[in-house]
């Protein structure tokens, strides 16, 4: 029966073989007549003993043979004795366990369920059971019955069931009243739903169109979707007209919802350089708190050092340096002013400048703490400064409300123990965690924000480095002069022509800096397989996981991470009886395959090899998957030091990485850099994005393309647009 029709099958629950208790992945046995059969899929609350009604396809799995894998179902309480006291025997209900459960079904029958439902009094009268314990047996059974309600109800909208024990364990019994009410809630309290889905469920409950709510949650939609762009806020006239057109009604009637949502405190509105701007309250806060924080940094600095030239004098002696005019002006602003942003592209010596200012201030018995966004720029800043740095998020000391918004311990209420922060790659650090650092940042102690401020900006929503920098009211140094030792690395040369807008040198044949010309996209393609697999591993000795990483533009097309991550799985881990594979949805994982993580999950625990255990893995970070259990559903992923477990739930937040975007690898340095240039959407094609790239090679970068292509890159620099307040703010007095 391996084929694609559906089959529904009916009968009693014999056995739960395994359960997520997270997401509700089941795998099941199921007595149909004389026949035992294995279903697998999300299905909560599901317990022996009860009768169920399977929808799904028949699957054969190469270990466990022939199963059901279920895509929809119902389930009924028991109605037999029998059935009764294998349900409360298979741990159902908390707090009944075999030898209980024997007592309620000898006492009460095939009447068990109900009586402990809707006479909680009368099973108190047992002995050893208190009228507490009774009370938690009947809600308890009163849940297991809400959640198959709400699937059966939300199931007539198309909403699976996963979707469904999302908004349960959001809103529990309450959530069938609040639909009625108002679908839009689902998505605007807490976003346990689309947009989409309330829109969906809405038109089932004839709500009008051009309803008030409706309205109100297509505004907060408009501003939400944009944050994804980086926005932190929208310009009034724009937002007002993008969501007119999005929910095809009126503009007076969407002007006057905003207007609402403005007095009410659920937006909140500004205005800048004489143009509305519309922000989620968030966001609002988190610029605004940004903005009053950095400048009192900037009115009340800590106490300047003293004989700051002649410290610096002492450093250039032990280290038999000699500092640049800005990297001396950096470590004096530095030390002077307690508050310092500091920027530079490769081969200006930020490392130089910033262990310098590490040294005196660590020689005067400062608290250094260092830190970056990222696990792999974290480690970096460890190698190049020699001294311990970890990620934001691990600082902060991060952790999970039970409504699954990151909150962190470190805060104004629980500082950092510190008398001096630095922040190394800024660019990629989005409001909201740049405003956790700023409260967990004690009173008096200094702070040095380090970046480059011509790479692409942070995933995030926010632009903090450049409307620091633009401001014009923050100390800032950027040092401009390559050294020597740098000028002899084409990679650096070329990046500093790149920022400022010269065609990179392509033609020279000898260095770090490679351009392989090729005209048909298919080529390329294959050209770079061929340079993972065979070329770069035979002439350098790298590793096509390890070392070398291809990044694209953009996702889509024949050189879009996309077709190149199928193309560069295929030749570098192809499948193989010895390797295990695993779908997630859309996506098949296979032991060996290299895989970034693409979203912050800061619930995710990882085991160190030196045997210490921590939480999270974040955006950006690489790994190899190490190994695969199929019955469990669950893979082994190794990130450097730490190995992570990821079940179906987590493994939404992978995706192939042997090719990646520009976007995705900041914050990581490749020992090899494979880039495809060949112009096809210009919105993808724009100076700082190439740069970020090339930026992103350590001792090797091809370009293979066409010189065309990136001609138009460098000469574009038009950078992304992103809608933020900081900058206004921070000028503001």
């Amino acid at each position: 029966m391996t084929d694609n029709e559906l089959y529904e099958v009916c009968g009693e629950v014999e056995r739960i073989v395994y359960r997520n208790e997270e997401n509700e992945y089941t795998v099941l046995e199921v007595g149909c007549g004389d026949e035992c059969i294995t279903a697998v899929g999300i299905m909560p609350q599901v317990f022996e003993g009860e009768e169920v009604k399977l929808v799904g396809t028949f699957k054969s799995h190469s270990q466990y043979g022939e199963q059901l894998s279920v895509t929809a179902f119902e389930r009924s309480m028991p109605t037999t004795a029998i059935g009764i006291l294998k349900y409360l025997s298979s741990g159902a209900i908390k707090g009944i366990g075999p030898a209980t459960a024997a007592r309620l079904v000898k006492e009460f029958g095939e009447k068990t369920l109900e009586v402990m439902e809707s006479e909680p009094q009368r099973v108190a009268l047992l002995k050893g059971i208190s009228l507490d314990k009774a009370n938690s047996f009947s809600e308890q059974l009163r849940m297991n019955t809400g959640i198959k309600e709400l699937m059966l109800y939300l199931g007539a909208f198309g909403i699976d069931t996963a979707e469904a024990l999302s908004l349960w364990k959001r809103f529990g019994s309450k959530t069938i009243e609040i639909i009625e009410y108002n679908p839009f809630a689902l998505y605007t309290e807490g976003g346990a739903v689309s947009f989409e889905t309330a829109d969906l469920i809405a038109r089932h409950k004839n709500f009008e169109p051009d309803s008030s709510v409706r309205i109100r949650a297509g505004i907060a939609y408009v501003l939400r979707h944009n944050l994804r762009s980086g926005h932190t806020c929208l310009p009034e006239d724009k937002l007002l007209r993008t969501t007119s057109e999005f929910l095809q009604v009126e503009m007076f009637k969407t002007e006057s919802s905003l207007g609402e949502m403005i007095t009410d405190g659920t937006l909140a509105r500004e205005c800048f350089d004489g143009r509305n701007f519309i922000f989620l309250p968030q966001y609002h806060n988190s610029e605004n708190y940004i903005a009053s924080r950095m400048k009192m940094l900037t009115r009340y600095p800590v106490d300047p050092m003293r004989n700051i030239d002649d410290e610096i004098d002492g450093v250039e002696k032990r280290h038999n340096i000699s500092y640049a005019e800005l990297q001396r002006r950096a470590i004096f602003e530095a030390l002077q002013k307690g508050l310092l942003i500091l920027t530079g592209g490769p081969g200006t010596g930020k490392t130089t400048t910033l262990n310098g200012i590490i040294e005196i201030l660590r020689r005067n018995g400062q608290t250094v703490l260092l830190a970056a966004p990222t696990g792999r720029a974290a480690q970096r800043m460890s190698e190049l400064t020699g001294c311990e740095a970890k990620t934001l998020h691990r600082l902060l000391e991060v952790q999970w409300t039970t409504e699954d918004i990151p909150e962190f311990k470190k805060n104004e209420r629980n500082m950092l123990n510190c008398d001096v922060l630095i922040v190394d790659e800024l660019s990629m650090v989005d409001s909201i965690l740049f405003e956790n650092v700023l409260r967990a940042l004690p009173m008096g102690a200094r702070l040095i924000l380090v970046g480059d401020s011509d790479q692409l900006p942070s995933v995030g929503a926010g632009n903090v480095l450049s409307d620091l920098i633009s401001s014009g009211v923050l100390p800032y140094v950027k040092l401009t002069e390559i050294f020597r030792q740098s000028q002899e690395s084409l990679i650096v040369t070329n990046a500093h022509k790149i920022v400022n807008g010269e065609m990179p040198a392509l033609d020279i044949k000898d260095n770090n800096f490679f351009f392989l010309p090729c005209t048909d996209m298919t080529q390329a393609r294959e050209l770079i397989v061929n340079l993972c697999k065979e070329r770069l591993p035979k002439s350098y000795g790298y590793s096509p996981l390890s070392d070398i990483q291809v990044l694209s533009p953009g996702r889509k097309g024949i050189l879009g991470t996309g077709e190149l991550n199928t193309a560069l799985r295929e030749a570098l881990n192809p499948p193989s009886p010895k390797k295990d594979e695993v779908t997630f949805g859309f996506n098949t994982y296979r032991t060996g395959d290299k895989v970034m993580q693409v979203k912050n999950n800061y619930n995710i625990s990882f085991l160190k090899d030196s045997g210490e255990f921590g939480e999270g893995i974040f955006n950006g970070d690489i790994g190899i998957v190490e190994q695969i259990d199929k019955v469990s559903r669950r893979m082994q992923v190794r990130f450097d030091d730490r190995v992570a477990v990821y079940d179906s739930d987590c493994a939404s937040d992978l995706e192939l990485s042997y090719a990646c975007t520009v976007h995705k690898s900041q914050g990581n340095e490749f020992n090899a850099v494979i880039m495809p240039i060949m112009k096809n959407s210009k919105f993808l094609f724009y100076r700082n994005l190439l740069y970020t790239g090339v930026t992103r090679a350590k001792k090797l970068l091809i370009i293979v393309g066409n010189r065309e292509s990136v001609e138009y890159m460098v000469g574009n620099n038009l950078r992304t647009l992103r809608y933020s307040g900081l900058k206004y703010m921070l000028k503001r007095d």
